[in-house]
């Protein structure tokens, strides 16, 4: 992919990465990742799309944006691709890049035509009638671990999206070198409040008023967002579908990228 800037208005620079040629599909990234975590599939998809990637703002070599919760990132990227591409765009968003698709979809700032939401969730933690959730005290041990052992809690919450899979050690050596060793660590100040918006973020009730085509793709042994958060989430979307994958974690696109792929290039 080729590596791009884009200077924001109000300063700072977004980083992002673009292969491909035809109609715009944006990938993006979960929590404390990068675009390098999509590297493969992007390849995947570049045959059929313009596939544009970016480094959210403090993560890879984006500059932290000026709000660190979901509408803050989403206006930098809003700027990002109204100065980019006229649309629509066909959105794909991993874990926290799912949630950021949902605020840009309802924000109604960009035509947004189709939505894939892969091991996302509108509600990160349990309660409040929502079972489908880590504990609010497990994410809050998490934010207060990244103060005092940042790498190591990264390291250990990236383990986490495979738990329970049977990838092979050298899948696994693999995945970690291009989506987590190719890239620098995001913001620590970024990471960390990103985490405490995941333990408050409640998304529920915008899902209703996106009226548009959404296929929601999850693991079924997914421990970070609990499949039962997929297969609710896809009810409540007027044109939600739900696409499970058995055997699978946090990741499908990491995990099984070709079927991602086939399911993506079907759907958009």
């Amino acid at each position: 992919m080729k590596e791009r800037q884009f200077q924001r208005p109000g300063g700072g620079s977004l980083t992002w990465y673009e292969a491909g040629q035809g109609r715009p599909l944006i990938l993006l990234h979960g929590w404390a990742v990068s675009a390098a975590a999509f590297q493969e599939l992007a390849g995947l998809l570049a045959g059929n799309y313009r596939v544009l990637v970016p480094d959210l703002p403090g993560h890879g070599k984006s500059s932290p944006a000026g709000r660190n919760d979901l509408a803050g990132l989403s206006d930098v990227l809003t700027d990002w691709l109204s100065s980019l591409a006229a649309g629509p765009y066909a959105l794909v968003g991993w874990s926290l890049g799912g949630m950021l698709s949902l605020q840009m979809a309802s924000d109604g700032k960009l035509p947004v035509e189709r939505l894939s939401l892969i091991g996302s969730t509108p509600k990160f933690t349990a309660g409040d009638g929502w079972s489908f959730g880590l504990p609010v005290a497990q994410v809050r041990a998490m934010a207060r671990n990244l103060k005092r052992q940042f790498e190591a809690t990264l390291a250990e919450f990236f383990s986490l999206t495979f738990a329970g899979e049977s990838l092979s050690i050298d899948r696994l050596r693999m995945i970690r070198n291009f989506a987590v060793r190719a890239s620098s660590l995001p913001d620590q100040d970024v990471a960390f409040e990103l985490l405490n918006v995941l333990a408050e973020q409640d998304q529920r009730d915008i899902l209703s008023k996106i009226q548009v085509p959404a296929m929601v793709l999850h693991g079924e042994l997914d421990r970070i967002s609990p499949a039962g958060a997929g297969r609710a989430m896809a009810a409540m979307l007027p044109l939600g579908e739900y696409v499970p994958f058995a055997g699978i974690g946090h990741a499908p696109f990491l995990s099984k990228p070709h079927d991602v792929a086939v399911r993506l290039l079907e759907f958009c």
